[in-house]
């Protein structure tokens, strides 16, 4: 069996901030912080978060944290989210979603990538909101993490502005991190949805699957949705068997990566293939197929013929890529 993994983590795992999350409850300390010319806040524009394009020496692309007085956030609705403490300043995420951007280009970012760039006039040029999956991968983890979590946590609120248990309007609370129903006193507190994404082994081989949506060429490793009462193993063994019709034995845990696309957590596992027999199911997948290490190699030097790695700063890259080099060995030589 794998007794040991340590992945190479490039996504949104490498939080820094300190979440103070007891300080939520606290108004006077809520309000200290707000006071604090240190305080900077994190502008997202229709789940897309302003970062400069060409930050550094090095060239990436980097979070921008704005005062909180500055002329963006005149667009805001909605009430700040907390995110936390960074040497004692605080860290907010705020939505400007309220803003028309003229010059957008609403068939690109109707697409699964949106490779459009918006630029608000009252911001350096070089200050442009980008979708999270076309710039995750040039992100530092902890700018990751942080615009992760203020991602996922607005998208929540958009989509649960009433108490799941009378039907009355709730209201945001907690610093963000809770909404309040004053109708019947019931607390809602954001959602996270468990996935299993899984590197599934037969001998010198692994499993990699594409939808239809992807970019052409793009593949990656099995994954869906846990379901209530199934276990991490249940769940990757019952998919990888939707998916692909492959049978798998033996599963172990290897990382995980909170995912803001809404609001998942993927649980990232190996399993052991009992067959290499595909049956696969057309409408989950557009294709499977059984690729070497040198494949894997290949495509993410985007030399293979046929496949590309799945994309920079998801889990399923440092997963493939860390099997393609032999630091996750297979099942029958563990």
């Amino acid at each position: 069996m794998i007794d040991e993994f340590a992945i190479t983590f490039n996504g949104p795992g490498g939080a820094t901030l300190d979440r103070a999350s007891p300080d939520r409850d606290d108004p006077d300390k809520m309000a200290t912080y707000w006071a604090d010319d240190r305080a900077r806040m994190a502008a997202l524009w229709r789940g897309k978060p302003l970062v400069q394009v060409g930050a550094g020496i090095d060239g990436g692309i980097d979070l921008v944290w704005l005062p909180k007085d500055a002329p963006i956030f005149q667009e805001a609705k909605d009430p700040p989210i907390f995110l936390g403490v960074d040497q004692g300043a605080a860290r907010y995420a705020l939505d400007v979603s309220a803003w028309e951007d003229p010059s957008a280009d609403h068939e690109q970012m109707r697409q699964w990538l949106d490779k459009s760039r918006n630029h608000h006039p009252s911001l350096p040029e070089d200050h442009l909101f980008c979708e999270l999956r076309s710039v995750m991968g040039e992100l530092s983890p902890a700018d990751a993490a942080d615009i992760a979590a203020a991602k996922g946590c607005i998208q929540w609120h958009k989509s649960h502005p009433f108490c799941a248990k009378c039907g009355a309007p709730s209201e945001p609370d907690q610093g963000g991190w809770r909404r309040y129903c004053k109708s019947c006193g019931a607390m809602h507190f954001p959602r996270t949805d468990p996935v299993v994404i899984m590197l599934i082994l037969h001998k010198d081989k692994a499993l990699v699957g594409r939808q239809a949506v992807w970019p052409q060429g793009m593949y990656s490793m099995l994954a869906g949705f846990m379901e209530p009462g199934e276990s991490i193993e249940a769940a990757v063994r019952r998919e990888t068997l939707e998916e692909s019709g492959v049978p798998v034995g033996r599963v172990q845990y290897l990382a995980c990566q909170p995912w803001p696309f809404p609001t998942t957590l993927m649980i990232a596992c190996v399993g052991e293939a009992l067959t290499d027999e595909l049956d696969p199911d057309f409408d989950e997948v557009e294709e499977v197929l059984w690729v070497s290490r040198q494949d894997m190699q290949d495509a993410a030097a985007g030399v293979h013929p046929r496949i590309r790695g799945a994309r920079k700063g998801a889990i399923a890259r440092d997963v493939l890529d860390a099997w393609s080099i032999g630091q996750i060995p297979d099942f029958d030589q563990a």
